[in-house]
């Protein structure tokens, strides 16, 4: 006997939605403060580093709608480093260098996995604000991710 499967778009998931947001950013951040700053003693470069997801988590913890418009500008941008570090590894790219101990490099897959996964949760998401709004909170989101990742490279958080 086969089960019916749920619209996406019920009263009750409508709920839901953003707290799969917000559960995937605290996911990346788990991953990158507590996966690769603490075992590399780099956890203020990687608490900055991702100080641009807690708006997200903030709305999405909130069950708030505008949580998507948070979160997927800073899904895609981790996305894009992920799929840069795995490009290094494979060899196929040097837009990324360095070192990545088997613990990194399993954290990229983790942070990459829930960056996926977050902007599938923002396809179904209806949003509070309008097409303008949202765009103009993508592009301030964006920004403030790859601040958040240039500033945590300044040589008085780097390796704090």
């Amino acid at each position: 006997m086969q089960t019916p499967t749920a619209p996406l778009h019920t009263e009750q998931s409508e709920f839901v939605w953003p707290l799969l947001i917000a559960g995937c950013c605290l996911t990346i951040v788990a991953a990158l403060v507590l996966g690769v700053g603490a075992p590399g003693h780099m956890v203020l470069r990687h608490v900055v580093q991702t100080l641009s997801l807690w708006p997200a988590v903030v709305l999405g913890l909130r069950r708030s709608p505008a949580a998507g418009w948070f979160g997927l500008p800073v899904f895609l941008f981790w996305t894009a480093l992920m799929t840069m570090i795995w490009l290094y590894l494979l060899g196929l790219s040097h837009a990324i260098s360095g070192q990545f101990s088997p613990l990194e490099i399993a954290m990229t897959a983790i942070v990459g996995a829930a960056s996926v996964l977050g902007t599938i949760g923002f396809v179904p998401v209806r949003s509070a604000l309008t097409l303008g709004k949202g765009l103009a909170v993508f592009v301030g989101m964006l920004l403030f991710s790859v601040l958040c990742f240039r500033v945590s490279f300044l040589p008085q958080i780097a390796h704090r």
